[in-house]
């Protein structure tokens, strides 16, 4: 039975994360920033690939608004490093090869497509406070525009 999705108004889940360039992230130890949590299924795919691009391209107007981004799939940090190098990537992306993080967000759950279903990574975005609060959530993103949507949440925050 999948965990219920995190909603606004909760605590985030913490966690450490191994990232791309052979470091971790904890998300605790960032606040009191803010911190923009998407979850995306996998590297270089086109519109996971989109999103990177929109969000790097953003990057520095999220850093002025005080919030860190991060991107969390269940793909390896060698992966996040290779992906990241390929389309001169610039924001964090953290590796959940077990799947935790997904479960405890609740973006874990079954997916079809062509008939079959699957088990997959929901594209969702968390917003969370200064307090480890979640403060927005965007459900089934749709990655055009999903960037400028999300910064100017933070911008609001």
């Amino acid at each position: 039975m999948p965990t219920p999705q995190i909603a606004a108004g909760q605590t985030a889940p913490d966690f450490t994360l191994p990232r791309d360039g052979g470091t971790s992230i904890t998300l605790s130890a960032l606040r009191p920033g803010k911190v923009v949590l998407y979850f995306y299924p996998k590297d270089d795919t086109s519109g996971c690939t989109l999103e990177a691009q929109d969000f790097t391209a953003r990057l520095a107007d999220f850093t002025a608004a005080g919030a860190t981004v991060i991107g969390i799939s269940k793909d390896s940090a060698q992966s996040h490093d290779k992906f990241c190098k390929k389309y001169g990537l610039s924001i964090v992306l953290a590796s959940d090869e077990a799947g935790t993080t997904c479960e405890d967000y609740g973006v874990w759950l079954e997916k079809s497509m062509y008939g079959k279903t699957y088990m997959g990574i929901e594209r969702t975005t968390f917003l969370i406070d200064g307090s480890g609060r979640v403060a927005k959530v965007w459900n089934k993103v749709k990655v055009k525009g999903h960037a400028d949507e999300v910064l100017a949440a933070v911008q609001a925050l």
